[in-house]
């Protein structure tokens, strides 16, 4: 699991301790049947035997794969969490600094697609219908591990609550002292990555009970023969998501914030704002390219932000 920082707030340190280390467990737990770092993971199983025939995977892992296929037809596509093949074909373009043949491409792509994740809800199984198919978590597994770290808090008494995984954050109930709501900052996308630790962020957002990601290449991407290459890959073209420097989804939760800000960063910002206006209680602030871009927003986005949020 990314590093990861929770805050608890609790009625005793006794109660505030014991709600930080049911969400360390939690995290563990997803850790150990969703990497794919790990080869006696759950994951890693699916992915080595799933071609074969049916694998059985826990309540969790299960969930999170319904939730995936969900978000994949939601978004036309443009979120798959079966694009494992093309992730592995350009994280050896970038070591050997060689684009992909487009015969390479193209076998890639033909092993990529939800509707090719067969899932047995009866019997809780995963079946893949092509051979050398993969699976890949990264773009939804970290909000769903915030989001049941809140959880577990949730359960052992905390009264407020925020769990940040990298960039996958979620809070609920009664803020820090001192804070009318949950604050969380955004990183300029535009200031080079060595410089991003004591910049200003960009802007604030006052959350209660939201989850937020931020998806986006400033940070991690590959670059092959000069050419920079994003590590969040369309899964349409095979290539990477061209059009946003940075996604951030605000939403009920974070495993829909985490899959949306992906989802949004490879349909790009006409979109990327249309499927975000069509769900409820969603919000987004898109950021295209190019060093005096300005933030976008959707709807509800900047009653999000501190200082307007007051406006509301």
């Amino acid at each position: 699991m990314c590093p990861s920082v929770v805050v608890v707030i609790a009625r005793s340190e006794r109660t505030a301790k014991r709600c930080i280390e049911a969400a360390f467990d939690v995290q563990e737990r997803i850790e150990s049947l969703m990497s794919d770092y790990r080869d006696d993971s759950e994951l890693s199983k699916v992915n080595r035997d799933a071609a074969k025939g049916p694998v059985p995977v826990s309540e969790l892992t299960f969930e999170v794969l319904q939730k995936a296929v969900y978000f994949s037809r939601l978004s036309d596509g443009a979120f798959d969490v079966t694009v494992g093949p093309l992730v592995d074909l350009w994280r050896r373009a970038g070591e050997a600094n060689e684009p992909p043949a487009k015969e390479a491409l193209a076998e890639a792509r033909r092993k990529v697609g939800s509707d090719k994740l067969i899932l047995d809800e009866k019997n809780r199984t995963v079946r893949f219908a092509v051979e050398g198919m993969r699976v890949d978590l990264g773009a939804i597994g970290k909000g769903y591990a915030a989001d049941k770290s809140v959880e577990a808090m949730k359960k052992h008494g905390a009264i407020g609550a925020m769990a940040a995984i990298a960039g996958d954050i979620r809070c609920f109930g009664r803020p820090p002292r001192g804070q009318e709501c949950w604050r969380i900052g955004l990183q300029d996308p535009n200031v080079a990555p060595n410089d991003l630790g004591p910049s200003k962020p960009l802007l604030v957002l006052a959350l209660t009970n939201e989850g937020v990601s931020t998806s986006g290449d400033y940070r991690r991407f590959t670059s092959v023969q000069g050419q920079r290459q994003s590590h969040i890959l369309d899964p349409h073209t095979g290539k990477g998501a061209g059009t946003l420097v940075s996604d951030t989804i605000i939403a009920p939760d974070a495993t829909s914030s985490d899959a949306l800000s992906t989802a949004v960063n490879v349909l790009g910002l006409e979109k990327g704002l249309a499927l975000i206006e069509r769900l409820p209680s969603t919000a987004a602030i898109l950021i295209p390219f190019g060093p005096a871009a300005k933030p976008v927003f959707s709807s509800m986005a900047k009653s999000l932000v501190l200082g307007e949020s007051a406006k509301r």
